[in-house]
């Protein structure tokens, strides 16, 4: 059985506090965009994982696909399986393509062994293995609080917007985004702001991340503003970097510098 595993992008996203167990509070707006991998799971005499594609970081035994299959195997004693993942979209890139993996992982084996979980029962097996994790169990615009996991479906439509997602290939640690940003709550919270007219998003819509991260970065501010200067209604970097995304009313021409990198772009 075959699927096809999407990234994300955030539409805003506020760090509003710092918890006590260590990890921020915060809120945003997942959006899914159709840059996938692609996931083939088969039932098979031996658990066996393999990739191609982009190189991912790592252990193999840390991989979220053999552990959302653990997972599943503890629960319910299924059987063993062959995983054979085609990386495509960038890792470590604020995308989510790792947490898309294990999310479509447990989505597979649920209809592979007919488990006959639901969505939500899903989305509570895949939170324990990452705080966006669940949002792809639905895999449609979610307002995500807490850690990220306590997810609301939100109205919130791009339909007929043309993208452009590109990434620099720079690594930026979560780590340290998160020490270069100081909590706070928002001028106007972004359950208001996702509802105002997209041309309103740019002075209002933030990515808390962004400020620290282009002060190590020139590069992915400059792509941002790249954006922009092509036309984009709205521009952003994407959770903690370094990804960074356009939103343009009509189709516009790549140019040869976003080309030679990694980059996905149409009509959603």
């Amino acid at each position: 059985m075959v699927s096809f595993p999407p990234c994300k992008i955030n539409l805003g996203l506020n760090i509003l506090s710092r918890r006590p167990d260590g990890f921020h509070d915060l809120e945003t707006v997942f959006y899914p965009i159709p840059w996938s991998d692609v996931l083939e799971i088969i039932p098979s005499s031996k658990l066996s994982f393999k990739s191609s594609g982009n190189v991912i970081p790592g252990r193999e035994e840390d991989n979220l696909c053999l552990r959302a299959y653990q997972l599943l195997k503890d629960e319910f004693n299924i059987g063993p399986v062959q995983i054979h993942l085609h990386k495509i979209i960038p890792t470590g890139a604020g995308l989510g393509g790792g947490s898309a993996d294990a999310a479509y992982t447990l989505r597979l084996l649920n209809e592979i062994f007919v488990l006959k979980l639901s969505a939500e029962q899903l989305s509570h097996y895949a939170s324990q293995l990452g705080s966006d994790c669940a949002f792809f169990i639905h895999n449609e615009p979610m307002h995500g609080s807490g850690r990220g996991e306590a997810l609301e479906k939100i109205e919130v439509n791009l339909k007929g917007k043309f993208f452009i997602l590109v990434n620099p290939g720079i690594h930026v640690a979560t780590s340290h985004a998160f020490a270069g940003v100081t909590p706070g709550l928002p001028v106007h919270r972004l359950k208001e702001v996702i509802h105002w007219p997209i041309e309103k998003w740019k002075y209002t819509l933030k990515n808390d991340f962004e400020e620290s991260v282009f002060k190590n970065h020139l590069a992915i501010e400059n792509l941002k503003e790249q954006l922009y200067s092509m036309g984009a209604v709205y521009a952003s970097m994407s959770g903690s970097g370094s990804s960074v995304f356009g939103i343009f009313e009509s189709e516009v021409e790549l140019p040869s510098s976003f080309k030679a990198l990694n980059h996905w772009s149409g009509f959603l």
